[in-house]
């Protein structure tokens, strides 16, 4: 397993959270997502085979902006 850490810009509350963390436990290979609105960060738990660009574009096509 790995831990990946995101900035994302955008999540401004509990709601954008759950969307964050909805939209990337669709992709196959990850264990955990934990959105933090207030520190603009997403930690993702996944396999070693899950790329930080799949979870980037997946977080980009539902509205965010990833600052990293």
């Amino acid at each position: 397993m790995k831990e990946t850490i995101i900035k994302v810009k955008g999540m401004v509350c509990g709601g954008c959270e759950n969307r964050v963390q909805n939209a990337l436990s669709t992709i196959d290979g990850i264990e955990k997502v934990v959105a933090d609105h207030e520190k603009g960060i997403v930690t993702v738990t996944s396999k070693e085979e899950v790329t930080k660009e799949s979870m980037i574009d997946k977080i980009i096509d539902i509205g965010f902006e990833v600052t990293d």
